[in-house]
Order: structure tokens, then sequence, then C-alpha cells
């Protein structure tokens, strides 16, 4: 699966959960919340006022040194 901003925070903590700590150290605290879960990543970022862009360089970070099996 390939993970981009329009993928939604639901998909993304499917795929990984490790993804959720990253969302939390960038500042997005309600990963668990039901409304957030149909968000893509980039429309939760703008509730947050965070760069999308930036916070998907983190998460292929993590996932680049974190392969799945």
């Amino acid at each position: 699966m390939k993970l981009t901003k329009q993928t939604t925070m639901g998909e993304m903590l499917e795929y990984d959960m490790g993804i959720a700590y990253i969302l939390m150290q960038c500042g997005m605290h309600c990963v668990g919340c039901p409304s957030s879960i149909g968000e893509s990543l980039e429309e939760a970022c703008a509730v947050h006022g965070l760069d999308a862009d930036e916070v998907m360089d983190v998460i292929r970070d993590y996932l680049e040194n974190n392969p799945k099996e």
C-alpha cells in the first residue's frame, strides 16, 4: 500500500499502528477520535495547523526504517 497525504487516518493506522506515535509526536493527539479516522492526512493536518508534506516525510522516514515483514 502506498501512503499519501490523501490516505485516510484510519487506513494509515490499519497499515501500521506505529504511525499513531508519529502523529501524536507531530501534535495530533486525537488519533483515535472517530471523526479523525475518515479524514485524510492532509485534512487532519489542516485542522491542526500542520504542514502535511512535513508530516508525510516523517511517516515515510519511519516506514523506511521500520519495514513491514
